[in-house]
């Protein structure tokens, strides 16, 4: 493996991180021990990036379909979504990393979103890294209320329909100024990409590892990006 300095770097990473509860199945263990070993990943790979100097990084928390869980289930993932934003605070200070949350968030549990909140309002004004969350996040949802924000425009008489442009779009989602990821991973194996950034995904590479989330470490995402770098992005070109 060539050393992390003389590798090609996407500058935007998306992570589907799965296999938690494969994990915890495996070991015996509730599932609930899958997630919390999944937050220990989630912090491994943000240092990966802040020392490889990505600096976007996107991570697929919880989606719009995981409502559907058991609530003693949702009810962990939100009491860990708490933990790890009130645990990695200083470090996002200490890395001068914004966070900005992507999803139906308003459907969060009120100390889930108060906490949430907190976070990205003091990290706002740094520029050199961000991490942004998925959060109760589906991309179709995404996607039909952008179209909906700019329909309303054109009833508005404010927007011409032929005005509606590739770029114009993009600016009504909600990672409108964030760059389209350069690389998606998906660990545990599966393939497919379960309703995660559709639009913004169109010309990613993508890179799928056998890994469960809970075991996805600096070596493992070396081993992504070593895979990343021997790709060559035509976009449709020659």
């Amino acid at each position: 493996m060539p050393p992390a300095d003389t590798m090609t770097m996407p500058r935007h990473v998306a992570v589907i991180m799965d296999g938690n509860g494969r994990w915890a199945q495996s070991r015996g263990l509730p599932r609930s021990e899958g997630h919390r070993a999944g937050a220990e990943s989630v912090r491994r790979i943000l240092n990966a990036c802040t020392e490889f100097g990505i600096p976007y990084l996107t991570l697929y928390a919880f989606s719009t379909e995981n409502w559907k869980r058991p609530k003693a289930e949702v009810d962990t993932l939100m009491k860990l979504l708490c933990d790890f934003l009130k645990a990695r605070e200083k470090d996002l200070h200490k890395n001068k990393t914004r966070l900005l949350a992507i999803g139906q968030i308003e459907r969060l549990p009120e100390k889930s979103r108060t906490v949430l909140e907190k976070v990205i309002a003091s990290t706002a004004t740094y520029t050199e890294r961000t991490l942004i969350l998925a959060l109760s996040y589906g991309s179709r949802d995404e996607i039909v209320r952008a179209a909906q924000a700019l329909a309303r425009r054109v009833k508005a008489g404010t927007l011409e329909p032929e005005a509606i442009t590739e770029e114009l779009f993009a600016g009504a989602l909600m990672t409108a100024g964030i760059p389209d990821p350069d690389l998606l991973v998906r660990t545990s194996g599966e393939m497919r990409l379960s309703n995660f950034l559709l639009w913004q995904l169109s010309y990613a590479e993508i890179v799928v590892t056998p890994c469960l989330w809970p075991d996805f470490d600096r070596a493992q995402f070396l081993l992504v990006l070593e895979e990343y770098g021997r790709r060559i992005r035509r976009f449709g070109g020659v």
